[in-house]
């Protein structure tokens, strides 16, 4: 019996870091975005779920799909930002699903998951972890991640969930607000005690 984790919050927040630090403690790690990648291929029947609701601009010359083009369009406002949602996420979760069906039967399965909750996936989770922090931080962080505009990183932003949609849903809460090292000492935190619990139980 798998013991899979959620993982989830908005854009900048610092998923990819607690996902990491699980990794090298064993946790089998999957993220959904990487999922979103490999189920948009060429000729997929998501890519053309996409084209058929935004139009064939997020198209490259030579058929793949765009994601700069996408992202420009789908995180334009929080419409389109759902619509991208209801259109890619069945998709998404099959992949998900198959690859957790690839861990060892026992392990556990953390997803880093930024719509764990919108997908539904939460509701195969043991346990659901958001990871949150202050709205100019998490602006800052994309800037620099995605090297976005401060326009674009601003509509990003603003399409996604407010923050209580994370604290009403997930069964813990850790705040990214301060530096490195207090952040990981809390991802850390949190980890031994979900790890400790599945030992003990």
């Amino acid at each position: 019996m798998k013991y899979i984790i959620g993982v989830t919050g908005p854009s900048g927040s610092g998923k990819s870091l607690f996902s990491e630090l699980a990794a090298e403690r064993g946790v089998f790690c999957i993220n959904c975005d990487k999922s979103a990648r490999k189920a948009a291929y060429k000729g997929s029947a998501l890519l053309k779920n996409l084209v058929e609701v935004f139009g064939e601009q997020i198209l490259s010359s030579d058929g793949e799909l765009d994601r700069s083009e996408l992202a420009k369009i789908a995180f334009s406002s929080r419409k389109n930002t759902e619509l991208l949602n209801r259109t890619s996420l069945p998709h998404i979760v099959k992949f998900v699903r198959a690859e957790i069906d690839s861990a060892e039967e026992n392990s556990v399965v953390l997803l880093d998951a930024p719509t764990l909750f919108e997908s539904g996936l939460d509701e195969i989770c043991n346990t659901t972890v958001a990871i949150l922090a202050d709205y100019n931080l998490r602006n800052s962080r994309i800037i620099e991640r995605d090297n976005l505009t401060e326009e674009r990183a601003e509509l990003r932003l603003k399409a996604g969930k407010p923050e209580e949609f994370y604290t009403e849903r997930a069964n813990m809460v850790i705040y990214n607000n301060s530096d490195y090292d207090t952040f990981c000492s809390n991802c850390l935190t949190i980890l031994n005690k979900i790890l400790g619990g599945i030992q003990n139980g």
